[in-house]
């Protein structure tokens, strides 16, 4: 019997053959004939689902695009009891605990009792559901979370994504469970706002916050103008936004200001459709992340060309695939992201931790994020905000920014404009940082904004909606709202 950590210091002909053998099982005995949309899928391309024993296998089988997902129903195991009792595991079930006990068992693997969601193509809530395995699953997940970011048994934790049925929240809620380390959930700024979070902070004084990027610059900018003293914080974890480099040093200049002499800065990597958060272990730098640990037990993770579909060497930068092993509930296998990530996967011990499992390395960008912007009649310009919010950030004269995409006099036949909207970060030359700004945009898109605009913190935290959106706009698209 393997133990849940078996796999850190495994090597990768181990972990590969333990996948093939768990993803067999998997297609055989839960997802092709229990779901709709994969026995469909199996039958129409004539795949046998135990000819797949191996991650090698995988590549036979068609991808799962965003778009199929409008009826969460028809990927969610839902199990005809009459083929579900003549299945082998369920006899030797039967055999060892009785009829009865064997039936609870299977309720607690296959009920569906709870929920996240995502948005669809039509901005609908699409629901991906959870039975007590999936439970099981997020509530480990979360122990590895509070392994990576190094958790001692007392160490107390503030949790400030905002109370919804979203993946980031329930991480973090299950982390704590998972790790039996307190916790409080303050709902984010929706809930308790700036100041209830801050004095929240300061009272409980915890060595971990967890919170969106933006929303802990805010926070921490306001402890910092009141004098608060959070001295006992060591690390944060972020997620819903990327975390570039210039953030995390800005986060650490902030935390030196209200008591913090070093500051671990990690970041995290999640989806709906994966039921699991990714996170970086702490590597004592904040200029250099370890990459994001996959955990091999529990889903298959593949690297391919966008255009071709075909996997790609390690190390070399592609589209992230994603596979569960061990969901119950909503699943998905071969699901295709549309993340990019700059440096691809490697398999190359961590010089940090030490585990031998595989790690997502470099900037993650959303395609999603890659616009194309009518700058002129003649062509559109293909424009990536990934890049943008990286250029943006990087830059320490810039507290906090915007971008915004327009129609020239708000006619919706006429060209796109960029708007930049910014704080500076302290008292500088502005008309030298915007012209530094349209440079550097100009060097990164070959499109230079119409207007950079400067705000005071007041003004920016209403236009990114700090405490008030569940995350906060920093690229802002109102292109169809023009009326002419």
């Amino acid at each position: 019997m393997k133990t849940s950590d078996w796999w850190r210091t495994a090597t990768r002909s181990e972990i590969e053959a333990y996948q093939g053998k768990k993803l067999n099982w998997f297609l055989k005995n839960r997802l092709v004939p229990f779901t709709k949309h994969y026995k469909k899928t199996f039958e129409e391309n004539g795949i046998d689902p135990g000819s797949i024993k191996s991650v090698d296998d995988l590549a036979r089988l068609p991808f799962t695009q965003k778009s199929m997902i409008d009826n969460p129903r028809d990927f969610t195991i839902i199990p005809d009891k009459e083929v579900l009792k003549k299945q082998p595991s369920t006899i030797l079930k039967a055999l060892r605990y009785g009829p009865k006990k064997t039936q609870e068992l299977l309720d607690r693997e296959l009920r569906p009792i709870f929920m996240t969601s995502t948005t669809g193509r039509s901005s609908e809530p699409l629901p991906f559901l959870y039975s007590q395995h999936d439970i099981a699953n997020l509530e480990e997940s979360g122990r590895r979370i509070a392994h990576l970011a190094q958790a001692e048994d007392d160490y107390k934790m503030v949790n400030t994504f905002p109370f919804a049925p979203h993946l980031a929240f329930w991480q973090g809620h299950y982390t704590s469970i998972g790790r039996n380390m307190f916790t409080l959930s303050t709902g984010g700024g929706r809930t308790m706002g700036t100041e209830g979070n801050t004095r929240a902070i300061t009272k409980i004084n915890p060595d971990v916050i967890i919170a969106m990027p933006t929303f802990m610059y805010h926070l921490m900018q306001s402890a910092a103008e009141q004098g608060l003293q959070w001295d006992n914080l060591k690390t944060l974890v972020m997620g819903g936004e990327k975390v570039p480099a210039g953030m995390r040093q800005k986060l650490a200049e902030l935390a030196a200001q209200i008591g913090v002499p070093k500051l671990n800065v990690i970041s995290t990597y999640g989806f709906t459709e994966a039921k699991l958060v990714f996170m970086e272990c702490i590597t004592g730098t904040l200029d250099r992340p370890s990459g994001f640990h996959l955990y091999p037990d529990k889903c298959i993770v593949e690297v391919v060309n966008p255009d071709t579909g075909e996997r790609v060497p390690d190390g070399e930068s592609g589209e992230i695939i994603f596979t569960s092993l061990d969901s119950r509930g909503t699943s998905v296998l071969r699901y295709r992201t549309g993340d990019i990530i700059e440096k691809g996967i490697t398999w190359e011990k961590c010089a940090h931790c030490g585990t031998t499992a595989p790690r997502l390395l470099g900037k993650i960008s959303r395609v999603s994020d890659v616009k194309r912007l009518n700058i002129s009649k003649l062509k559109g310009n293909l424009v990536d905000f990934n890049q943008l919010e990286h250029l943006l950030d990087d830059d320490d004269r810039l507290g906090a920014w915007q971008i915004e995409i327009r129609k020239k006099n708000n006619d919706p036949l006429s060209s796109d404009e960029l708007v930049v909207r910014a704080v500076p970060m302290r008292e500088c030359d502005v008309e030298e940082l915007s012209e530094d700004i349209r440079k550097k945009m100009r060097a990164q898109t070959e499109i230079s904004p119409n207007e950079v605009t400067f705000h005071t913190w007041k003004e920016m935290r209403k236009l990114q909606g700090v405490g008030q959106e569940l995350k906060e706009r920093k690229v802002v698209d109102k292109r169809s709202e023009a009326t002419g």
